[in-house]
C-alpha cells in the first residue's frame, strides 16, 4: 500500500517544507489550508492536492484511513472539522514540530533560534553549508531566493533547521550546534510572562549535544545553568565577543567587513544583503559554519553570493526616484532594526512605512513599543490588525498603536483602501512591514511603482 501524508494547514511556511520533504520521500501528499497563496499554488504544481474548505467531506478518499500520517500546525483551530475527523477516525495527528524533531533525530543538526533574525540566519547558514561544506538538508522559515524553496535536500548528515519558539516547538530538537539570535519578549499568549519564555530558551539550549556548541548573541539573557556544551558569543562589532565583525564599511548600500573568529580572521567579506543587521546575521551564520567544519575560503564566496529570503529586507525596487523594500518584521525590535538599516542606507531621504500589526495579543502587549519604533519613520500608513489564529480582544485595535505614534504624518486605513491611498502618494523610500496578508500587496505595489 502506498504511503500517504495529509497536512492540515499545508500553506504555512514550516508545514509546506515538510510536505515537500514527504513528497520527496515517496509519499502521496495532500492537505487543507484556509486560503490559496503563491506557496500553495507552487505545491499544487509539484503534484500535491490541496483544498480550501475545512470540511471532512473534502478530504480525498484515499487519505481517509488509519494508515495516513496526519500532520497539523498549532496555528489551526483545535476544534477544526478535519482535525476532529481524523481524531474520531482513529488517526493520531502529529504536530509539525514533532515531525521535524523526528526527521532531525539522526542528523547532525544546526538549529537557529531567536525571536527575530532566525529565518535569514538559518537560510544563510544553509547556503554556506551548501557552498563551503558537504551540503545539508534544510527546513527554512522563508523562501530562499538562491534556491526558490524553503526546503533543501542533500545526502549529507548535516541538517539546518529554524528552531521556532512559538508553542515551544524548538524543544523537539536536540541540535549539535545552535544559534540564539534574540530572546525579546514575544508570544506572551503562549508563555504568559517574559521570564517563562526565556526559561523555554534555557530548556532549548540545555538540549544541545554535550560535544556541540551554543552560539549566543552577546547581551542576550537566557538561563544557561543547564548548559552542557561549549559556549561562544557573537556580535555585530563588539571585540569582546568570540565572533565579531571589524573594519566595517558601507559603499553604495553594500557592507564589506572582516570577521574575527577564535582561530583567525576571515578578511574582506562582503554581504550579499543590505542592512547592518545582515552583517550581524552573517557573523552568526559564519560562526556556526566554521564550528561545523566548513571551508573558510568557500564561506566568503558563499556569503557574497547569498541572495536573501523573500520578505526579509527584500528590495523590490531601487531607483533614484523610488526605493521599495518589503519586510516580514512584526515585532518592535525587528521594526527598529529594519528602519535604522534603511535610514543608514538611504540618508536624507523620506521614508514611508506601511505596517500591518499581527495578532491582537501582540498588539495589546507591545503597543507602546510598536509606536516608538514606527515613530522613527517620516511617514506612516497603519493597517488594521491581522488576526491570524486569534479572536478579537475587546478594545484592541490598530488605534492603540496609532495614538501613540509621535510623527505628524500618519494615517490609519483598511486594506481595501490601501492601493487607492498609495496611488495618491509619491513615496521616496517605501517599506511594507508585517507577517499577515500584507504580502498580497507586494506585487501590486511593485507594479504600480514600476509603471510610474
Amino acid at each position: 500500500m502506498r504511503k500517504r501524508a495529509y497536512f492540515i494547514g499545508i500553506g504555512g511556511i514550516g508545514m509546506s517544507a515538510i510536505a515537500r520533504y514527504y513528497k520527496h520521500e515517496g509519499y502521496e501528499v495532500a492537505g487543507y489550508d484556509r486560503t490559496p497563496s503563491e506557496l500553495t499554488r507552487e505545491l499544487e504544481t509539484e503534484g500535491i492536492t490541496i483544498h480550501y474548505d475545512d470540511c471532512a467531506g473534502s478530504i480525498p478518499e484515499q487519505f481517509r484511513n488509519r494508515d495516513t500520517v496526519v500532520i497539523y500546525t498549532p496555528a489551526v483551530p483545535h476544534d477544526g472539522n478535519e482535525l476532529e475527523y481524523f481524531r474520531i477516525n482513529g488517526n493520531k495527528p502529529i504536530k509539525r514540530s514533532a515531525v521535524l524533531g523526528f526527521i532531525a533525530e539522526n542528523k547532525k543538526t544546526l538549529a537557529v533560534a531567536g525571536t527575530h533574525g532566525k529565518t535569514t540566519t538559518s537560510t544563510l547558514l544553509a547556503h554556506l553549508m551548501t557552498c563551503g561544506a558537504a551540503g545539508c538538508t534544510a527546513f527554512l522559515g522563508g523562501i530562499s531566493k538562491n534556491y526558490n524553496s524553503n526546503l533543501l535536500l542533500s545526502d549529507s548528515e548535516c541538517l539546518v533547521a529554524e528552531a521556532d519558539e512559538y508553542d515551544r516547538s524548538f524543544l523537539q530538537l536536540h541540535p549539535h550546534i545552535a544559534i540564539v539570535t534574540a530572546a525579546d519578549a514575544d508570544h506572551l499568549d503562549i508563555y504568559g510572562t517574559e521570564r517563562e519564555m526565556k526559561k523555554s530558551f534555557g530548556d532549548f539550549v540545555s538540549q544541545i549535544n554535550t560535544d556541540g556548541a551554543l552560539i549566543l548573541k552577546k547581551g542576550v539573557d537566557i538561563p544557561l545553568d543547564k548548559l552542557s556544551c561549549k559556549l561562544y558569543s557573537y556580535s555585530y562589532n563588539d571585540a569582546t565577543a568570540d565572533f565579531y565583525a571589524d573594519n566595517i564599511n558601507l559603499r553604495q548600500g553594500i557592507y564589506t567587513f572582516d570577521i574575527h573568529t577564535p582561530t583567525g580572521i576571515i578578511k574582506d567579506c562582503e554581504s550579499g544583503l543590505p542592512g547592518w543587521v545582515n552583517v550581524e546575521n552573517a557573523v552568526a551564520a559564519i560562526a556556526a559554519a566554521v564550528l561545523a567544519g566548513a571551508d573558510k575560503d568557500k564561506l566568503k564566496a558563499g556569503l557574497n553570493s547569498f541572495s536573501g529570503v523573500k520578505r526579509r529586507f527584500d528590495i523590490r525596487l531601487n531607483t533614484p526616484k523610488c526605493v521599495y523594500i518589503d519586510d516580514y518584521a512584526h515585532h518592535p525590535k525587528e521594526l527598529r532594526a529594519a528602519i535604522t538599516s534603511v535610514k543608514q542606507m538611504f540618508p536624507n531621504r523620506e521614508i514611508l512605512g506601511i505596517f500591518q500589526p499581527h495578532l491582537y495579543s501582540r498588539t495589546r502587549d507591545f503597543a507602546a513599543e510598536f509606536a516608538e519604533s514606527l515613530s522613527l519613520l517620516d511617514k506612516l500608513i497603519l493597517l488594521d490588525i491581522y488576526p491570524a489564529r486569534e479572536l478579537p480582544i475587546e478594545g484592541v485595535t490598530s488605534e492603540i498603536i496609532f495614538d501613540k505614534v509621535t510623527i505628524a504624518d500618519k494615517q490609519l486605513t483598511s486594506k481595501d483602501k490601501l492601493m487607492s491611498l498609495l496611488a495618491r502618494t509619491k513615496p521616496d523610500v517605501l517599506i511594507t512591514f508585517g507577517a499577515g496578508d500584507i504580502d498580497r500587496f507586494v506585487e501590486p505595489i511593485t507594479n504600480m511603482l514600476v509603471e510610474r
